[in-house]
């Protein structure tokens, strides 16, 4: 019902299941679309040809997927796409998108929102719901920029935030970082058998995440990183979040993940993983030069590996295999 609220449904929509009916949301969305009349259309081929022909074949008006499925859109063939007459809603989630990705998939008549849940909150429990008055008149990479934020508590859910260490609200800044906690109906009640990680994930009375955000001056938030996916370099902390969005906008880049890089002198230096274009090509030392104008010098990737990037069935980069890999460099 929260997704219905949120993503403004009118009766009758038609939904286009993109995420695998085993997870969380390719199973609620399913469900929701008998309560507004809807209809569910399926896709067994996840393909930027598929997604075009069941827009432009079926009428669908909303879907929802990974990153992996906007850039794959984003950078289809233009042989594989087919004109369509109505805007398309698409909830993304999963991983934090590059703000280029969503700079460019609004022009090909999707509308994007970035929303963030996790497994232990059945799904999506912030929206970025997009404030027209106060940033339509902005320019491009900055409405980019906002598009990527996950933004405010759903309907339905009680309390959302950003605490500090001591469990007390971050300042509004949009730069202290601490983790997101989490409060209402859809949180789940524990761990099924093992009270003790339930205690420790339910202290203070909100489930705790292990997402690191910031709180922007708006009340929107912004995820900084997993807790283990900070990389700590010479004491200071990178986010593997950051330097991705930052290698995304280089014009060869098709993937990148980020992760830690054991390192003799500085305790881990960041290590990029990158999936190229097709016809595109790019060298290491060009990528770490274009990140090194973009970012401060120790976050600046100091290794880069051109590789198909491992992914679950639902798209996400399992950064656990990449951190192995890492190591062994």
């Amino acid at each position: 019902m929260g997704t219905a609220v949120s993503w403004e449904m009118a009766l009758r929509p038609k939904y286009l299941t993109i995420v695998p009916l085993f997870h969380c949301n390719g199973w609620n969305h399913t469900w929701m679309m008998p309560l507004l009349g809807g209809t569910v259309v399926c896709c067994r081929d996840i393909s930027a040809k598929a997604i075009y022909n069941a827009i432009a074949d079926e009428g669908v008006t909303h879907f929802g997927g990974a990153p992996i499925v906007l850039n794959m859109i984003v950078n289809s063939d233009p042989s594989e796409r087919r004109e369509f007459d109505h805007l398309v809603k698409v909830y993304t989630a999963g991983a934090p998108p590059a703000p280029a990705t969503l700079a460019k998939i609004g022009d090909l008549g999707f509308n994007v929102m970035q929303v963030y849940g996790l497994t232990e909150t059945y799904g999506h429990v912030t929206e970025c719901v997009w404030n027209g008055d106060a940033w339509d008149g902005l320019e491009q990479d900055a409405k980019s920029a906002i598009k990527a934020r996950q933004g405010v508590a759903f309907p339905m859910m009680e309390m959302i935030d950003v605490v500090g260490e001591d469990g007390a609200p971050v300042p509004r800044d949009g730069k202290t970082q601490g983790q997101i906690v989490i409060r209402g109906n859809s949180v789940m009640k524990g761990y099924l058998k093992n009270p003790k990680a339930t205690e420790e994930s339910f202290e203070g009375g909100y489930f705790h995440s292990g997402d690191i955000a910031v709180m922007h001056p708006d009340n929107y938030c912004q995820i900084a990183d997993r807790a283990k996916d900070i990389i700590i370099s010479g004491g200071e902390n990178i986010s593997s979040v950051e330097v991705e969005g930052c290698l995304m906008g280089h014009d060869a880049v098709l993937l990148c993940a980020v992760v830690a890089k054991p390192d003799e002198k500085w305790g881990e230096v960041p290590c990029a993983f990158v999936e190229l274009k097709g016809n595109h090509s790019a060298t290491e030392d060009e990528l770490i030069a274009f990140a090194r104008t973009k970012l401060a010098g120790f976050k600046t990737p100091k290794k880069v590996v051109f590789e198909e990037l491992p992914k679950t069935s639902t798209g996400k980069i399992q950064k656990f295999q990449l951190r192995e890999r890492a190591k062994a460099l």
